[in-house]
């Protein structure tokens, strides 16, 4: 088991954060990297975010690796996953981050629409893992997959956005039952998070929160890193981090 207490808990462990060339993704490697973990991320179209991400990652002296990965092929996946393991000899956790999210009526949500949101949201998340599995048996590794407090709550300008998360909540569950007691699977549903400059609509969801702001990509990163160093008893479990918005 981890230890939670010490200055690097996640020493000699690698981890594999899908999307995390920028935005939230990229908080969640760099604080796994502070936490000692050597870390993979995986960008499409983000190169010269994603080698920026790898040299900031360099700098908490651990090993860091970018990958160019297309999460809609099943090959490009499981090349990624291969090569993660080719390059530090082990995978220990995989943080399915990447996602899609856009705002549509729901009566003109089109089929294109649709498939996309399932393939990036939902999908790609089921094809990382199965992957990973082989490797993450070998070691009791980890699953962390980023839900959204859409996926529990309706939005009716988000249908797709909120099913395929809610999919993808559940998806996490089933994960956790069918791959234990090998592998522990969680997942963190962010909130109302805002990076960057806060424009009004946000500071209007900041006063319906009972914490009286906005979540912060770090305070989803702290949600991940509690799932990747926490007793391997922890499973099957969702995360809410939204300052109590949902409530």
């Amino acid at each position: 088991m981890m230890n939670p207490l010490s200055a690097k808990p996640l020493a000699g462990k690698t981890a594999l954060v899908t999307g995390a060339a920028k935005r939230i993704g990229r908080a969640i490697a760099l604080m796994l990297a502070e936490h000692g973990a050597d870390v993979a991320i995986t960008y499409l179209g983000s190169q010269v975010e994603a080698e920026q991400t790898v040299r900031d990652l360099a700098a908490f002296d651990v090993d860091a690796l970018a990958v160019r990965c297309d999460l809609g092929d099943p090959e490009s996946i499981d090349a990624t996953v291969a090569e993660v393991v080719e390059q530090f000899g082990r995978l220990d956790l995989v943080v399915n981050n990447a996602g899609v999210f856009e705002s549509v009526v729901l009566e003109e949500i089109t089929v294109a629409q649709w498939d996309r949101m399932f393939a990036t949201n939902t999908r790609a998340p089921f094809l990382v893992a199965r992957a990973a599995v082989p490797h993450l048996r070998a070691v009791q590794g980890r699953i962390v997959n980023i839900g959204s407090l859409g996926g529990t709550h309706p939005w009716a300008t988000h249908g797709h956005y909120c099913t395929s998360k809610a999919a993808l909540h559940m998806l996490s569950e089933t994960m956790a039952k069918a791959w234990a007691p090998e592998i522990s699977v969680n997942c963190v549903a962010p909130g109302m998070i805002v990076q960057g400059e806060i424009e009004e609509a946000y500071e209007h969801f900041a006063r319906k929160t009972p914490m009286q702001r906005n979540g912060t990509a770090e305070d989803v990163a702290a949600a991940v890193v509690f799932f990747a160093t926490a007793p391997e008893f922890i499973t099957g479990q969702l995360l809410t981090v939204d300052g109590g918005l949902g409530l």
